[in-house]
């Protein structure tokens, strides 16, 4: 375990102590929320490799926090559920809402710790696998990392998301309708926000540089392209 984020959200104070210092004396690095206002904060400010979640909630509940986790910002961070509903409607309801694995409590800790571990191994397996390649610009979703010419880029999530799209649909123009659709879904915010993301990604990606990837198609859309490729 040693180096994985790690982010727990549970209500109850001594279990989410004895979680916490289990799991760094193991080599992790936990934060911790005791309700999902924070934990929502969290999510958006931090790439975390697993998501420990608590059911039974104050407010919003872990089924209603993990449902907005998928839908509404597309995480894919891996979520186990760590609850004492034992019962399995409630498990299929996890695994429904967007969970990847679920154990009942009381758990013994090496198995929550060997259960984080084995989930972390295969998502990252299944990552490696879509990582991204345009001309010289790399995007490694495993690592959260982007790189051009091999000099490492300082992303905003968002603005890793729309490059993560922009990526996998290159080099075909990508509408602004559908780039809305999957950052925000139906909450789409005030028009000048996508307008802002994208010219602080082209900052980060194309001004520094002598050739520019990202193309604006006025009244069409977005995309990434290699210049150099398509003129071969």
């Amino acid at each position: 375990m040693k180096n994985l984020s790690v982010l727990l959200v549970e209500d109850h104070r001594q279990l989410a102590q004895t979680v916490v210092e289990y799991l760094e004396l193991e080599g992790a690095m936990v934060d911790y929320a005791g309700d999902t206002s924070l934990a929502r904060s969290l999510v958006q400010e931090h790439h975390y490799d697993v998501l420990l979640l608590d059911i039974m909630l104050p407010g919003e509940d872990g089924y209603s926090f993990c449902q907005y986790l998928r839908q509404d910002l597309a995480v894919d961070t891996p979520i186990i559920f760590m609850t004492a509903r034992d019962q399995l409607d409630d498990k299929l309801e996890g695994f429904d809402r967007g969970g990847d694995d679920y154990i009942v409590k009381p758990f013994a800790l090496p198995e929550l710790a060997a259960r984080v571990t084995a989930l972390v191994r295969r998502q990252r397996r299944e990552v490696a696998a879509n990582h991204l390649q345009v001309g010289d610009l790399e995007l490694d979703p495993a690592r959260q990392e982007v790189r051009r010419d091999g000099q490492l880029l300082k992303l905003s999530p968002t603005a890793f998301r729309i490059l993560r799209i922009l990526m996998r649909e290159s080099p075909k123009v990508v509408s602004r309708e559908q780039l809305e659709q999957e950052l925000w879904g139906d909450l789409v915010p005030d028009s000048d926000a996508l307008r802002s993301h994208l010219y602080n990604l082209r900052k980060a990606v194309d001004k520094p540089f002598e050739d520019a990837l990202l193309n604006t198609l006025p009244g069409v859309g977005f995309s990434i392209r290699d210049a150099r490729q398509s003129a071969q």
